[in-house]
């Protein structure tokens, strides 16, 4: 299973924020599981600019992007991700 650096880096800013609480240590707690880190790369933000403008979250247009270039499945219960071309479970 893959984790984006975007789930990381969208959880820093919001529990900067007060608006979501995760322990300090969340990246090395993954290290406990079997979870490979996905970077963001210049092909995934390029990828972006392909997308239809389904919405401007633009967190998920990345996710979606490296959904599309990794050939991934995104889990998520956001049903926004129904509207692109990806594959979507919860």
């Amino acid at each position: 299973m893959l984790v984006s650096a975007v789930c990381f880096w969208e959880a820093a800013i919001k529990s900067a924020l007060g608006k979501l609480r995760v322990p300090d240590d969340l990246p090395e707690r993954l290290d406990e599981f079997a979870f490979e880190r996905l970077p963001v790369t210049d092909v995934h933000a390029w990828a972006v600019r392909a997308l239809p403008p389904v919405h401007n979250d633009p967190f998920d247009r990345l996710l979606v992007a490296q959904a599309v270039c990794e050939r991934a499945t995104i889990v998520s219960a956001d049903a926004v991700f129904d509207a692109y071309d990806v594959t979507r479970i919860w």
